[in-house]
């Protein structure tokens, strides 16, 4: 996640008792608004995204939209939760219905409200299907438990408070890893109430729940997600003078080797709009990374394959549905574009 003070106009703010969440597409079957633009790079492309994919505008309305993260039903059906960070909540969206207000509070608990971008961040699931939420201003990872508790996952490291954890992702062994840069705080790397100098990479162990920094060499750690085969750990680096994403080898201890660079978007497009952050795999191995000028695919290789062109600023995606549908937050917006691929895991 990657926001500049300025995004947060007043003409943005959105109460707690009048939320004006506008959809266009909801219980009433209005038409999503078509929008964007695809940009073909690769001859390998064709075979991700088709020639007349589109790309729709599903709802909009937000401070800054990100962590999208899909949940399937038992019934086979399924809808998407994603967060508003500014607004310290969490949004339902599930085709044919309009959003919903999911969770609020997501990622501040305290009574000092003192703005910001407070609330969850990045979300995902465990192997049980718990939502597990990056908690900016609360400046740890939690479980939402059935009954609605929540269960800290981490917290702290060697007797340290977290900055604010951003982002997570799951190995399949239970182990979680995610970033921790300084996005909570008001002020930022120069906040007065960071406890640690760095900006970690972590990985919590399932079988010890132990917490192991895996490497502070990141300025702005961001985004993080695996290969199909987790051989590979990308990371995003959301620093504007070196905008990249990183390839780290994963080492059968679950450590990591030495960084190489995946990609760098620093000088992709003219006006870049957008540091590289949230980032999804699709089955093949190819990165869906959000950064400069929308959601840039990458192959494992580091190609750039194509970019799908998003109105504003994109934060974040995520494969939902059958797998092929990816989703995108951006800005205020959140989007959808169908695939010929489909997302790991799916």
């Amino acid at each position: 996640m990657h926001l500049k003070k300025h995004r947060f106009h007043d003409a943005f703010l959105l109460l707690a008792s009048t939320l004006a969440v506008v959809s266009t597409s909801n219980g009433n079957n209005a038409r999503p608004l078509i929008t964007g633009v695809v940009e073909r790079l690769d001859a390998r492309f064709d075979e991700i995204v088709s020639h007349d994919a589109v790309l729709e505008k599903l709802a909009t309305g937000y401070r800054w939209a990100e962590g999208p993260v899909w949940i399937t039903q038992s019934s086979g059906a399924g809808y998407l939760l994603f967060t508003d960070i500014p607004n310290n909540a969490v949004f339902k969206w599930k085709d044919g219905e309009a959003v919903q207000l999911y969770l609020k509070p997501s990622g501040y608990t305290g009574k000092d409200a003192r703005g910001g971008l407070m609330g969850a961040n990045g979300l995902t699931v465990d192997a049980a299907g718990r939502l597990v939420l990056c908690q900016h201003r609360d400046r740890r990872i939690v479980r939402q438990e059935p009954d609605g508790r929540w269960t800290t996952l981490a917290d702290r490291y060697e007797g340290k408070r977290l900055n604010s954890p951003n982002d997570a992702v799951f190995k399949s062994n239970g182990d979680m890893y995610f970033t921790d840069p300084t996005y909570g705080f008001p002020k930022g790397l120069s906040d007065p109430a960071r406890e640690m100098d760095y900006c970690g990479v972590y990985r919590l162990s399932a079988a010890d729940g132990k917490l192991l920094l895996l490497t502070k060499e990141l300025t702005l750690p961001n985004g993080i997600a695996f290969s199909p085969d987790e051989k590979t750990l990308y990371v995003a680096q959301s620093d504007q003078k070196q905008a990249v994403w990183y390839a780290f080898p994963v080492k059968s201890d679950g450590t990591l080797g030495p960084k190489h660079l995946l990609a760098d978007g620093t000088h992709w497009t003219a006006q870049p709009r957008g540091n590289p952050d949230g980032l999804k795999v699709d089955r093949h191995g190819n990165v869906f990374a959000t950064g400069p000028g929308g959601v840039n695919i990458i192959s494992p290789e580091g190609v750039l394959l194509g970019r799908i062109h998003t109105e504003k600023t994109a934060a974040n995606c995520a494969f939902g549905g059958d797998g092929s549908m990816l989703y995108i937050t951006a800005t205020d917006c959140l989007y959808r574009i169908q695939t010929k691929t489909r997302g790991a895991g799916f």
